[in-house]
Parts: C-alpha cells; structure tokens; sequence
C-alpha cells in the first residue's frame, strides 16, 4: 500500500465520519437508563438480548430497585421476575446480584470509573466496561459488538479478525475529534442501515464512500 493510498483512507474514513455527525450530531445509546447503575444493569442485561427487549424489563426492574441496596433487597427470584424475557436471564440475574455486593464491598455502592475495576465486577466483560466507560464517563472507548464487527470490517473503517482487533483498529484510525461519539453512529449504521443479512446500501448516506465489494441494489419498485 502507497503512502497517497494511506492519506485517501484516511480522508474517507474523515468524510465517513463527517456525515455521521451531520445527520446525528448527539447521538446516544438507546437503552433507556437515570443513573450510572442503571446503565451498568442495563448493559449487563443487553448481552445477546435487544436494546427494545431490555427497556422493557428495566422499565418495571427500575422503578422497583434502581440503587445496588434495593436491588440486594428485591433478591434473585424479584429480579428474576422482572428479567425472564430476556435471554440467559438466569444467569444475568446471579451476576447482577453479586455486580451489586462487589459496588457495596469495594466501591461505596458507586459505579467505578475504571476499566479494571469494571472488569472485575460479574457478568461485565470489555464490551460491558467500554460502554459504561464511554457512555457514563464521556471516555473515547469503542464497544465493539455484533453490529460494530462487521460495519467496521465491511466498509473497511478498521478491519480486524476478533473485536479485540476492530476495537484497536477503530482507535486507531477513527480521528480523534470522533471518538467519543464513533461507537454510537457506527452501532446505530449496522442496526438500521448496514443489516448483517442485507445491507439497505441504497439507504446509505455513506455508500459512495462504503468500500463493500457486494452492495445491494435498490429493488426494482424503487421510485
């Protein structure tokens, strides 16, 4: 690859990122959540679950329980109660319960601002800390899920075999003046725009831009 191939990508991944921002200048996760938590839960909860689904569950789980204390006091069989629509719901509480006696153990009921304390609570793993650090804390963090692995690899932003290896990338080459927002147009694209089954590449305000070498055309009824 030339040193002027190494200037174009990043000029385009710029202008990718500079139409992100213009049709979504705040963007914001879509779990609905008043402290951090709550966020914390609901990010807890969103594994292998939809962002709908879980602001269903929270809606009752937090109106009930929305402290570590009141979420001890509602028990495993409570918060069962609140969460069995959600997928490993089982096992999510047990975490959420022991998450919660490790915030009162070790950090004063608080969430803590720090990648290795966050790591070490149950049921939180990297994608977990990078969402809390990034949504909660204002850190320039990637989460990398399902929907930011393949926008990532498919427009060819930053490509990477494992998450670990998108997340390093996007850190990289994301400009810094869109890091702190990147995670969230770029989770937002892969949910509504660049669908894992079939991409709406004629919907796509990046598409020109987009180095996907199989995009969809627009169907054939298309105005």
């Amino acid at each position: 690859m030339s040193n002027n191939d190494q200037a174009m990508n990043a000029k385009t991944r710029r202008l990718i990122f500079e139409r992100l921002r213009a049709a979504n200048p705040d963007p914001r996760t879509e779990l609905v959540y008043d402290s951090t938590f709550e966020l914390l839960i609901a990010v807890i909860l969103s594994a292998q679950a939809t962002d709908r689904s879980v602001n269903q569950a929270t809606a009752g789980l937090f109106a009930e329980a929305d402290t570590p204390e009141a979420m001890i006091a509602l028990g495993e069989e409570g918060l069962k109660r609140h969460i069995r629509t959600i997928g490993l719901f089982n096992t999510k509480a047990r975490n959420i319960l022991k998450t919660c006696e490790a915030l009162l153990a070790n950090h004063d009921g608080q969430v803590p601002r720090d990648r290795k304390a966050l790591e070490a609570l149950p049921g939180v793993g990297r994608k977990t800390a990078n969402v809390v650090l990034n949504t909660a804390f204002g850190e320039p963090t990637m989460a990398v899920d399902t929907h930011i692995f393949r926008v990532a690899n498919r427009t060819r932003i930053a490509e990477g075999k494992t998450p670990l290896a998108v997340e390093r990338a996007l850190l990289s080459n994301v400009p810094e003046e869109f890091l702190q927002d990147a995670h969230h147009w770029l989770i937002l694209h892969g949910r509504y725009t660049c669908l894992a089954r079939k991409p709406r590449c004629a919907a796509c305000l990046i598409e020109d831009l987009c180095e996907y070498s199989d995009k969809t055309a627009p169907s054939p009824d298309a105005n």
